[in-house]
C-alpha cells in the first residue's frame, strides 16, 4: 500500500501543459502472489477486481485483493444476468411521480421512476440496479427500454409532460440521438410532450460532444431538464452555453428551507438564476405546506414531491386524473413515505 500511495502521489502531481495546470489520478489494483494463485492469469484477475474495487471506493487509492471480493464480482455477475433478462422480457416497471404547477393546484407532468422486483431477493434498489447496469453497459438497454415505455404510457395522459432521467453513459453513446428519434416515430408520442433530465455529470469533460448531442436531441422538438442542480458543480457556463429548457433544484436544499438560511438564500438565488435565463423551475422533494408556500413566494414554475403524490404506476395516474381531486395537496405526507 505504501508503494501504490508513492505511485499515484507521483502520477498526480500537477503537469504544466500550454500555460495549463493538468493533473491527473491513478487507481491500483493489487494482487499478492500466493499458493492459491493457480497461474499468471488468475493473478490478473485478482488484481482487476482489487482494481474495480479501488474505482468504486472513490478513485484514487490503491486496494489489496481480498477472497471477499470474489464473492463481490459473482454476486454482481449474477445480478448483471438478471437484470438483462428483466429487461429483454419486460419484467421491469415504470412507476410516476406527478409534477404540478406553482399553485400546487393543477398535474402537469409526470416524471418516469424505473423499479425492479426481482423473482427471489425482492425490492432491488434503483441505485443498486441502475449502478449494475453502467458498470456492465446494460444502462443503453435499460434507458432505452424506460424511454419507451414511458412514452406508450405517456400515451395516455394528453396534454401531460413526460420526463425521463438520462444516465451520462446513455447520453454519450454515439446513436443516443437516433434512438431517441426512433422511439418517438415508432410509439408517435409528441416529442414537445417528452423532457429528458440531464444531471452535471453529461458535461463534466464533455463539453463540445455535449452540447453537439444536446442540440441534435432539441432538434427533434424534445425539451431538456438540468436534474439535481446545486448539487454538483454548478456551473453557470453550463446555463449560459447549454440548451436547457428547465432547472431542478435538488431536494435536499427544498427539505433544508425550514431551518436552514443558507438553504434558503440559495433556493432563491436558483430560482432568480432560472428565470433570468428564460427558464422554467421545478423544485423536489415538496413535503409540507410551508415549503409550498415559501416556493411559491420564491417565484418556481413546478413542484415535486410526497405533498403531491408518491411514484405510483401508470394506471393510477390515469385514474387520478379523471378524479376532479386528483393531485389535491396532501397535509400528511409522510404518510405516503412507506
Amino acid at each position: 500500500m505504501a508503494l501504490a500511495q508513492r505511485i499515484i502521489a507521483a502520477i498526480s502531481a500537477p503537469y504544466a501543459i500550454g500555460g495549463q495546470n493538468i493533473v491527473i489520478g491513478a487507481s491500483i489494483g493489487i494482487a499478492v502472489i500466493g499458493h492459491d494463485c493457480a497461474g499468471s492469469a488468475d493473478i490478473m484477475r485478482y488484481a482487476d477486481m482489487a482494481l474495480y474495487r479501488a474505482k468504486n471506493e472513490g478513485r484514487n487509492r490503491g486496494c489489496i485483493y481480498d477472497a471477499a471480493m470474489n464473492a463481490d464480482l459473482s454476486n454482481r455477475k449474477l445480478l448483471e444476468g438478471d437484470l438483462r433478462e428483466a429487461i429483454k422480457n419486460d419484467r421491469l416497471k415504470l412507476l410516476y411521480q406527478p409534477i404540478v404547477n406553482k399553485s400546487g393546484e393543477t398535474v402537469v407532468g409526470v416524471e418516469a421512476l424505473c423499479r425492479w422486483t426481482h423473482p427471489t431477493r425482492g425490492e432491488i434498489t434503483p441505485t443498486e440496479f441502475i449502478t449494475a447496469a453502467e458498470h456492465s453497459g446494460l444502462i443503453i438497454e435499460l434507458g432505452a427500454w424506460v424511454l419507451r415505455r414511458a412514452c406508450l404510457d405517456g400515451m395516455a395522459w394528453p396534454g401531460l409532460t413526460v420526463s425521463v432521467n438520462v444516465s451520462p453513459l446513455q447520453f454519450r453513446h454515439t446513436d443516443f440521438a437516433e434512438v431517441v428519434e426512433r422511439t418517438l416515430a415508432e410509439t408517435k408520442f409528441d416529442p414537445a410532450r417528452l423532457e429528458l433530465e440531464l444531471t452535471e455529470s453529461v458535461l463534466l469533460g464533455n463539453v463540445e460532444t455535449a452540447e453537439a448531442g444536446m442540440l441534435r436531441v432539441k432538434a427533434l422538438g424534445v425539451r431538456l431538464a438540468l436534474d439535481d442542480f446545486g448539487t454538483g458543480y454548478s456551473s453557470l457556463l453550463y446555463l449560459r452555453r447549454f440548451p436547457f429548457d428547465k432547472l431542478k433544484i435538488d431536494r435536499s436544499f427544498v427539505l433544508s428551507i425550514e431551518k436552514a438560511a443558507d438553504a434558503a438564500a440559495i433556493v432563491h438565488a436558483v430560482v432568480s438564476l432560472g428565470r433570468g435565463l428564460g427558464m422554467k423551475v421545478t423544485a423536489e422533494g415538496m413535503e409540507t405546506a410551508d415549503q409550498q408556500l415559501f416556493l411559491r413566494a420564491a417565484g418556481v414554475h413546478y413542484m415535486q414531491g410526497y405533498r403531491f403524490g408518491k411514484a405510483v404506476s401508470a394506471a393510477e395516474i390515469t385514474a387520478r386524473l379523471q378524479s376532479s381531486e386528483a393531485f389535491q395537496p396532501l397535509e400528511a405526507p409522510t404518510a405516503l413515505a412507506g
